[in-house]
C-alpha cells in the first residue's frame, strides 16, 4: 500500500466527469456520474474522515446506475415495425429508442399515389418525408434533373429552416411514405433541443448520399459530342 496514490482515482474521477459533459444522452451522462462516483470512493475512503464523503458517494453511484437501468429497461420495452425499424436504422440511428419513438409519433404513414406532388419548386417544404418504398422524380423548371428512391429523405436540406426549394418532388410510382409536419417537426426539436444534434447528424448523412448518387449520375452519363 506503500505505494497506493489515492489521487490518481481523483483525476480519474474528474476526467470522467468532464467526459460526461460531452455526452447527449441522459443515461449515458448517469454512467458517467456513476463511474467518477466508483473511481473517486478510494480518495474518499483514504482520507481522514472521509467515510461521510464515501457514503455520499455510494449514494450517486446507485442513484445513477438505478435511473440508468431505468432508461434501458423502459428502452427494451419500445417495439418498431419493420418500415420503422428501417427509418431509425438509415436515418435515426443517434437517438435512443425511446427518442426515436417519440419522434417517428410526431409523423404518420400513408399509402399515395403515383404523380402526387410533395414539395414545389420556389416553396418551402410542407413536411419531412421519408420515402419507404416506391420512387419520386426531381424536376426543375420543368425538366427533370434526377430520381430518388426507397430509403431516402426528402425535403431534409430546407425543413428546418424554412428556405424554399430547388426542385420539385413528385412521386414517379405509388409510394409508402412517412411525414412530419414542417411545423410539428420545429417545435418538437425546440421543446427537445438535445434531439437536434442527432438529427442534424442522419439530414448530414442522406444529403451526402443524395450527392454521392448524382455524382455517379453524372458519371454515367455519356459525353456531349
Amino acid at each position: 500500500m506503500a505505494n497506493f496514490n489515492p489521487a490518481l482515482f481523483g483525476y480519474g474521477a474528474l476526467l470522467l466527469l468532464l467526459a460526461a459533459s460531452f455526452v447527449a444522452r441522459l443515461d449515458h451522462f448517469r454512467l458517467g456520474l456513476a463511474a467518477a462516483a466508483l473511481l473517486a470512493m478510494p480518495v474518499a475512503v483514504f482520507s481522514p474522515g472521509g467515510m461521510g464523503y464515501a457514503a455520499f458517494l455510494l449514494v450517486i453511484l446507485i442513484v445513477n446506475l438505478g435511473m440508468a437501468a431505468r432508461v434501458w429497461l423502459s428502452d427494451a420495452a419500445i417495439r418498431f415495425s419493420t418500415e420503422e425499424q428501417s427509418l431509425r436504422r438509415q436515418h435515426f440511428e443517434g437517438l435512443s429508442p425511446t427518442t426515436a419513438r417519440r419522434l417517428i409519433d410526431q409523423g404518420h404513414w400513408i399509402s399515395a399515389r403515383r404523380g402526387e406532388v410533395l414539395i414545389r419548386e420556389n416553396q418551402a417544404a410542407p413536411s419531412l418525408f421519408y420515402l419507404a418504398e416506391g420512387e419520386a422524380l426531381i424536376q426543375r423548371d420543368g425538366i427533370e434533373v434526377g430520381t430518388v428512391s426507397g430509403g431516402t429523405l426528402i425535403g431534409e436540406a430546407t425543413v428546418l429552416d424554412g428556405a424554399h426549394a430547388t426542385g420539385t418532388v413528385s412521386l414517379a410510382t405509388n409510394s409508402r411514405l412517412w411525414f412530419v409536419p414542417a411545423a410539428a417537426l420545429r417545435a418538437f426539436l425546440a421543446a427537445n433541443p438535445d434531439i437536434a444534434g442527432a438529427l442534424h447528424e442522419g439530414f448530414a448523412r442522406a444529403l451526402r448520399g443524395k450527392l454521392a448518387n448524382a455524382n455517379a449520375r453524372i458519371a454515367d452519363m455519356p459525353p456531349l459530342s
